[in-house]
């Protein structure tokens, strides 16, 4: 009898393991997350942190969010022998910091802690990281949840690692060696990573199927976990994992 890949989570930009409740079409499947290291600076470093991971598993999908999903690509570029499958959303093979404002602020991060960080860099994230869909959510969101959450799960250590690990990162050369199944989720309204990201993924990744769902943002999976986990079975079960 074949044995279901187990579900891995890739947590977001804040670091923080996934609440897997909330993920109602999946909660059938083994599911298991982890919560990323606060000081490696390096996405290479970080790939190798997570198939330490996942190194007790025979088959497994990823399922990266955000910041999350360019840590998987890291891994899936690799093609390790368990990986059967990966689930990227609202994700990015190259840094989407590239307006002048983003990098200059992503420039000053490292030299502004305690309360600058908490009210002024996190408030400034939280506002990129929101959609005029948010408060419709199956659990309404809002820049206030957002920038709630980080102060809860990312130090500034953190943070500014995470900034530092992809301001130069760029895997679209390498996205030719994802050889497993591959689903693009992408929310109608990313301020933040635009449509450009989810095309360059599209192009890169043989075979990719990409799903937009609609009236959602970047958010999306904190926002709308019922239509996510939906979608992410109805992939599982498309290609047979």
């Amino acid at each position: 009898m074949k044995t279901e890949p187990t579900l891995v989570m890739v947590p977001c930009f804040a670091g923080a393991p996934w609440q897997l409740d909330p993920l109602t079409h999946l909660q059938h499947r083994a599911m298991r997350t982890l919560r990323l290291p606060d000081d490696v600076a390096d996405l290479e470093k970080l790939a190798n942190f997570i198939v330490g991971q996942v190194q007790d598993l025979e088959s497994y999908v990823l399922v990266g969010d955000s910041y999350g999903a360019v840590a998987s690509i890291a891994v899936a570029t690799r093609q390790p022998t368990g990986l059967k499958g990966l689930v990227l959303s609202g994700g990015f093979a190259r840094s989407p910091i590239t307006s002048p404002l983003l990098k200059t602020l992503a420039a000053l991060a490292p030299f502004f802690s305690g309360p600058f960080y908490r009210q002024a860099t996190l408030r400034f994230h939280a506002a990129q990281l929101a959609s005029s869909f948010d408060k419709e959510g199956e659990i309404p969101w809002s820049a206030a949840r957002s920038r709630a959450f980080f102060i809860k799960h990312t130090p500034h250590k953190a943070y500014v690692n995470r900034v530092r690990s992809i301001e130069n990162v760029d895997y679209t050369d390498l996205l030719s060696k994802i050889d497993v199944p591959t689903l693009i989720l992408t929310p109608e309204e990313d301020r933040l990573i635009g449509k450009q990201a989810a095309r360059i993924l599209l192009n890169g990744i043989k075979g990719a199927q990409e799903v937009i769902m609609p009236r959602t943002g970047h958010m999306f999976r904190f926002s709308h976990p019922v239509a996510y986990s939906l979608e992410v079975r109805q992939f599982l079960e498309r290609v047979a994992l």
